[in-house]
């Protein structure tokens, strides 16, 4: 029984899609990639020029698309994304604008190393950025921060300026291991990935969201207040049953729906 299958009562949800070509899937992912962004711009987490989302191309895996530079994310649709490959050669899509090149670097390191992953988003968001600073995973404070158990969650313990070096983007990889899917980057921000670019999004929101309830939770404990922490075996436990793909891919489908 799958996650979705356990906490589903009557009829069940529909999964991931199928589609009919490689054209209308490429057309479906590129449309959720734009979403994400519409709903990280409204969850305020723009700085500047900083921040970027990836999501492999479906007919040819060593390729990935990747937001323009310089464009405000509330304001990017499908049409706008560019496809490069691991040379960080624009190789199709909007070529207009130019790619990030910090951002191909972080997000080319990661599909290389990981071919489950589809998609990768990072931005500096604040609580984020603030929670950062201390390079320490989010504790199993609570249910929903359970998601991060285990090998799932990582600290990049290094800060080397703005990414401008492969060896860099490298680090980055080796850091995130071969199961994780959420980072903390000291000093910088959160990054998460996933198989879908839905999967990755909703877990970025969690990550962040999960990091401003550890510093709520930590100024209170500063004032004496004890944490009581999940348990290692209800944390897993609760990491095993919401640990799901399809089922992160369906909690943010109604934000693409938004204007």
């Amino acid at each position: 029984m799958t996650a979705l299958e356990a906490i589903s009562q009557g009829t069940p949800l529909a999964g991931i899609p199928s589609f009919t070509s490689i054209e209308k899937q490429r057309h479906w992912m590129l449309e959720h990639m734009a979403g994400a962004f519409r709903v990280f711009a409204r969850k305020g987490y723009t700085e500047g020029m900083s921040g970027h989302i990836s999501l492999r191309d479906p007919e040819d895996p060593h390729t990935f698309w990747t937001n323009p530079l310089g464009k405000y994310f509330g304001l990017l649709t499908a049409g706008d994304m560019i496809l490069v490959n691991y040379e960080g050669k624009a190789v199709g899509g909007n070529t207009s604008r130019p790619a990030n090149a910090a951002g191909f670097l972080i997000h080319g390191a990661l599909h290389k190393a990981r071919p489950d992953v589809n998609a990768a988003c990072h931005t500096h968001s604040p609580y984020g950025k603030a929670w950062s600073t201390f390079a320490r995973p989010v504790e199993m404070l609570n249910q929903d921060a359970c998601m991060f158990y285990g090998e799932t969650q990582a600290v990049y313990d290094q800060f080397g300026g703005i990414v401008f070096s492969d060896e860099e983007g490298e680090r980055l990889a080796t850091a995130l291991g071969p199961k994780g899917k959420a980072m903390i980057l000291r000093n910088h921000g959160l990054l998460t990935v996933g198989s879908t670019v839905d999967e990755a999004a909703y877990l970025f929101t969690l990550l962040e969201r999960s990091c401003e309830v550890q510093l709520m939770v930590e100024a209170a404990a500063a004032n004496g207040i004890p944490k009581q922490y999940v348990g290692d075996a209800e944390a897993a436990y609760t990491h095993k049953m919401v640990n799901d793909a399809v089922s992160a891919c369906l909690i943010p489908k109604p934000f693409h729906l938004e204007d």
